[in-house]
């Protein structure tokens, strides 16, 4: 059980933290690909001989594409979310400022204060 619970929170430090999420990404995406080169390639004499095999094969070839779809639409999710974040951050911010300038300076600007009309 401790093990299972081990795995978990690997997974989710993996997922989490958008570096090893993009080198999951990567590893999981260049392992298909050789997966499927080999498999239409170099092994396709043995796979064609042996139907459960050949079944098997494709199934982790499948596995390990869906994989890397998944996590790119993750990572899609997860940047548009902090983009959106951020946005608001910055909205806030800068509404934040326009109201400080307006009650610090009062519509006058800093070097006019003071200073009377001499016409």
């Amino acid at each position: 059980m401790n093990d299972l619970k081990f795995i978990i929170q690997v997974c989710k430090g993996l997922i989490r933290h958008h570096r090893a999420r993009r080198t999951l990404m990567f590893y999981s995406v260049l392992i298909a690909i050789i997966l499927a080169f080999s498999g239409s390639t170099i092994l396709w004499p043995l796979l064609r001989n042996h139907p459960f095999i050949f079944l098997g094969y494709w199934a982790v070839c499948v596995t390990i594409t869906f994989l890397a779809v998944l996590l790119a639409l993750y990572d899609m999710l997860k940047i548009r979310e902090e983009g959106r974040r951020e946005r608001q951050r910055l909205r806030e911010e800068y509404l934040e400022s326009i109201k400080n300038a307006s009650s610090d300076s009062s519509g006058i600007p800093e070097n006019k204060k003071g200073m009377g009309t001499s016409d």
